[in-house]
């Protein structure tokens, strides 16, 4: 039996009802992004998974369809990805028509047995047929899931490649085809770096850096839990090369160096969209953790089905001589801001009040203080809500969400912590709604994403910490 409907979210992609987890399938077609993800059709736990279906022509509304690809005897449908396949190469469509094609982990239970499956569409998408044929790729194992599939046009060639994972080895094992239906082994990485969990849902793209299409890396996106930099869930990438066979990190990415691509607790199994131009690179991930993700409480609104993070464009920039991902936050444009601007603040201070949902832009002069908090919906100046606090000596922000979280789930209750660049000046893009805070700081090249517990105050407030702080400007605009 399905529950009833909940409130819906009014930042955040979310299904109209029961369970959902990692995005799928993600792919531009035709003028609409499609956003598939795991489900349950039947209900609100992680059971029964098969792949649900919405799609938009601008990230911001969507359109919900049937589920596409139903879980079967065969096993569960787990995540994958899916592709235009523009040359007809599978033979599922034709050069006029072609089929969409989605490659995706078909897991069975009993005996554990994982591996790679294929279904094709040929109506934009909206109803799918599985391939007589499965599995396409199979390696005996019970752990070999998440396949992220692309077109390489390159100097090895023209031709598919494959991107998935031996989760418990930490292993990215790549895999090429002519027509997506046979597959044959191209190289392997890892594990080495963030391996204190299963690596799953890998991405691998180019990026142009600082936007010169004369200098292109590759972005490998691995997702791990547990092991994330705020603990369960995270996802952490690599920067490097690939020559269409092998992946290899640049020299000032090896080592022990890990880069995150968020530094919060809930953004997870993040991947992009096929069919967009290099420079439109696009992420969604999903807003959750593993270690809790299964007990939210089913009376909390958004807590109780959950939803997807803000769609994310992506690009590469060289910050103080090593590149970074930036990733800058895909919204309706906001409403009118109600600015508040040199304002020198030392005890806590009301600063406006905060709508259901919406941006806060930040610039702060520290001056000669150690640091500033932000209260965002607390119930007064002094007290209750999300407070995001600078700390100018360790040059890290902190995000401290542990009001209201008892009865939510006894790991729920967390402070995040985020380097950044420092300085007196602080500047921040903060998106807040009723449940989930996304902070993007240092330009995009840090970010940090949580679930927020329902807060009843709408308070924003702040705080000089060690002395008095300059407001040069704080501006709310409600969600549009």
């Amino acid at each position: 039996m399905t529950d009833a409907p909940a409130p819906r979210p009014l930042l955040h992609f979310a299904p109209e009802r029961n369970w959902i987890n990692d995005p799928n399938g993600l792919v531009f077609h035709k003028g609409r992004y499609h956003l598939y993800y795991q489900c349950n059709p039947d209900g609100v736990i992680h059971d029964h998974l098969s792949w649900g279906h919405a799609s938009s022509t601008d990230l911001v509304e969507w359109d919900h369809h049937p589920v596409a690809i139903r879980n079967d005897e065969a096993g569960e449908i787990y995540s994958g990805s899916a592709v235009v396949d523009r040359g007809n190469t599978s033979g599922l469509g034709s050069a006029d028509a072609p089929a969409l094609v989605a490659l995706y982990t078909q897991a069975s239970k009993h005996p554990n047995h994982q591996a790679q499956a294929l279904a094709h569409s040929v109506d934009d998408g909206l109803t799918w047929t599985k391939y007589a044929g499965n599995p396409v790729l199979d390696r005996g194992t019970g752990e070999f899931r998440d396949p992220k599939v692309f077109r390489y046009e390159g100097p090895a060639g023209s031709y598919w490649v494959m991107v998935a994972v031996e989760a418990t080895d930490r292993q990215v094992l790549l895999h090429r085809s002519d027509d997506l239906t046979r597959w044959t082994f191209l190289s392997s990485f890892g594990p080495e770096r963030a391996v204190d969990g299963v690596w799953e849902c890998p991405d691998l793209f180019p990026l142009a850096v600082d936007g010169d299409p004369s200098d292109v890396r590759w972005v490998l996106l691995i997702s791990l839990n547990p092991g994330g930099i705020a603990g369960g869930s995270g996802t952490q990438y690599v920067i490097g090369r690939f020559d269409g066979v092998t992946f290899t990190a640049d020299a000032d990415a090896t080592g022990e160096a890990i880069d995150w691509l968020d530094f919060g607790r809930d953004c997870y199994a993040g991947v992009t969209f096929d069919g967009l131009a290099r420079e439109d690179r696009t992420l969604i991930a999903w807003m959750s953790n593993w270690d809790y993700a299964r007990y939210l409480p089913f009376t909390e609104g958004t807590l109780q089905h959950g939803m997807m993070a803000l769609p994310r464009r992506l690009s590469l920039v060289r910050v103080d001589g090593r590149l970074r991902l930036r990733q800058q936050p895909i919204t309706a444009s906001p409403g009118e801001e109600q600015v508040t601007q040199g304002v020198l603040v030392d005890a806590p201070r009301a600063i406006g009040e905060l709508p259901d949902a919406g941006r806060i832009t930040v610039r702060i002069d520290t001056q000669e203080a150690s640091g500033f908090r932000l209260r965002l919906n607390g119930d007064s100046p002094e007290g209750g809500g999300v407070v995001l606090a600078y700390d100018r000596g360790a040059r890290r922000l902190t995000l401290d969400r542990r009001h209201g979280a008892d009865g939510i789930h006894e790991s729920f209750g967390s402070v995040e912590s985020m380097p950044v660049s420092g300085g007196h000046v602080i500047e921040l893009v903060i998106w807040i709604d009723r449940a989930s805070v996304e902070v993007f700081a240092d330009g995009g090249t840090r970010v940090l994403t949580d679930l927020i517990a329902p807060q009843q105050g709408r308070v924003l407030a702040v705080e000089g910490i060690g002395g008095e702080v300059r407001v040069d400007r704080i501006a709310v605009a409600p969600a549009g």
